[in-house]
């Protein structure tokens, strides 16, 4: 039997309190470089939702992760108000908690969805915020949003014209099971979108045909930068170069190194020995991901909480030209979740 010490107890038991939103510092106001949410809707995104205990952390111990069945429209609208970090001009950027789509079937809570309640409680009017850049339903970090469509027309141009010339205007941070083998390179897959037992899974393409790039298969770059290593994980910079559905995800998978809390792709790594490998994208299906036990001690967690995990992908950083023709370009930064930061602390991985 593992004997504890007393010092990683009392470290367990800060993170405990920590992570339940027990310990909770004055609140911010938009714009501050902290996490922060709304009052009501704010604590239930902070307390995570259900408050039964499997354990020291409960069911749903992660703070800041947006329980959606807790949430009426009116409460959504008040955190993402709260969430809102940078306002200018006709743009308003918010810091998405994960857990919340950009859009979705007709009835269901999205964010485009309440986009005309944002917009009345924010004063614009009849000028309805429309979604200029937003990453998926688990990835947390920077949206952007405009009420005037013709600088969504321009800011839309920007990015396309940007990624033409292999410019990157987006940087993720991500926390990796795995330190790639280099501290810094280029990404390049072949993907294609595909739906498999009812689910919509990104599939590599080994060697893809005319036919399939007419079908919807595409080429797809990212480039990596690994910040700090520790405890067999990595916190790492992502820029990608593309647009596609999982692209990050896929592409540290590609590296063997998934992403902390993907329990969609991070299956497809196996491992014998020690060594890992890539299994058969096409016949490995999605499962929670499965951390090894050293790894769970470090984040104080059981292996059922660890099933929970969100996602440790967080849109940190967007690069946007100036407002006006020689006003200088605009850099917009989105404070990491207080469960991101949780697990940088945990692991020893210190952002620069």
């Amino acid at each position: 039997m593992r004997t504890v010490a007393a010092g990683e107890m009392a470290s367990c038991r800060v993170l405990r309190q920590v992570w339940c939103g027990c310990r909770r510092g004055p609140g911010v106001r938009p714009g501050s470089q902290a996490s922060s949410f709304g009052t009501k809707a704010g604590h239930q995104l902070r307390r995570g939702g259900s408050s039964k205990r499997s354990g020291p952390l409960g069911d749903q111990p992660f703070a800041g992760v947006l329980q959606l069945e807790n949430l009426t429209r009116e409460g959504l609208v008040d955190a993402l108000r709260a969430a809102i970090v940078d306002q200018r001009g006709p743009l308003v950027t918010l810091n998405k908690p994960p857990g919340l789509p950009v859009t979705g079937k007709p009835g269901e809570l999205t964010l485009f969805s309440v986009l005309p309640e944002l917009s009345q409680s924010l004063g614009l009017k009849d000028r309805e915020l429309q979604v200029v850049q937003a990453s998926g339903k688990d990835t947390s970090g920077l949206v952007l949003l405009s009420s005037c469509p013709q600088t969504a027309s321009r800011l839309q141009k920007f990015f396309i014209h940007s990624r033409r010339a292999q410019r990157p205007t987006a940087t993720y941070c991500a926390v990796t099971d795995g330190i790639p083998a280099t501290s810094e390179g280029d990404i390049q897959a072949t993907l294609k979108l595909e739906h498999i037992d009812g689910v919509d899974l990104v599939i590599p393409v080994k060697s893809p045909s005319r036919k399939d790039f007419q079908e919807g298969v595409k080429r797809t770059f990212s480039h990596f930068h690994v910040v700090a290593m520790g405890s067999g994980c990595a916190l790492v910079q992502l820029q990608p170069l593309t647009v596609f559905p999982s692209q990050l995800q896929v592409h540290m998978v590609l590296q063997l190194c998934p992403v902390l809390g993907d329990h969609t792709y991070s299956a497809r790594v196996g491992t014998v020995l020690g060594q890992r490998f890539l299994l058969p994208a096409e016949s490995t299906k999605p499962q929670r991901q499965v951390l090894d036990e050293a790894l769970l001690r470090r984040l104080c967690l059981t292996p059922a909480q660890a099933a929970q995990l969100p996602l440790h992908l967080h849109l940190r950083c967007l690069h946007l030209p100036g407002m006006r023709p020689r006003e200088a370009p605009m850099k917009l930064l989105a404070p990491l979740p207080p469960y991101f930061s949780r697990t940088l602390q945990c692991l020893g991985l210190r952002q620069q």
